[in-house]
């Protein structure tokens, strides 16, 4: 359904130190980059998330967060602990979440700017 997501960000340096790591244990680079915009996709692929310099930007509000797909269970944790040693937040640690459905293995954060951002591993059955 979805083509592509743009976040706004204050700080397009201090993003792209943050998303260029985070990003690399579940399978995404940098596709692209402009003086205040950055795309990541997939190796050769175009953008699937932008961040784009604003002034004053500041993240959605509660109930908004962006769930990105991880291929394993461990990806889902190296995404978790880049995040945290490059300015995120714990906002939920690696672990399964029956309430979410059988199988579903996520871990959550908060990125420099205060997007809540979410890594997920849907198990086969």
């Amino acid at each position: 359904m979805l083509d592509h997501v743009s976040l706004g960000v204050v700080a397009l340096e201090r993003a792209a130190k943050f998303y260029d790591v985070v990003l690399q244990p579940l399978g995404f680079v940098r596709v692209w980059t402009s003086e205040k915009a950055i795309g990541y996709g997939t190796q050769g692929s175009d953008d699937r998330l932008a961040l784009k310099e604003r002034e004053g930007a500041t993240p959605a509000g509660p109930g908004f967060h962006l769930a990105l797909t991880a291929t394993s269970r461990a990806a889902v944790d190296s995404f978790h602990a880049a995040a945290l040693r490059h300015g995120g937040a714990d906002d939920g640690a690696p672990g399964l979440r029956p309430a979410y459905g059988p199988g579903y293995y996520a871990a959550f954060v908060q990125d420099p700017d205060g997007y809540s951002v979410e890594a997920v591993f849907h198990e086969p059955a």
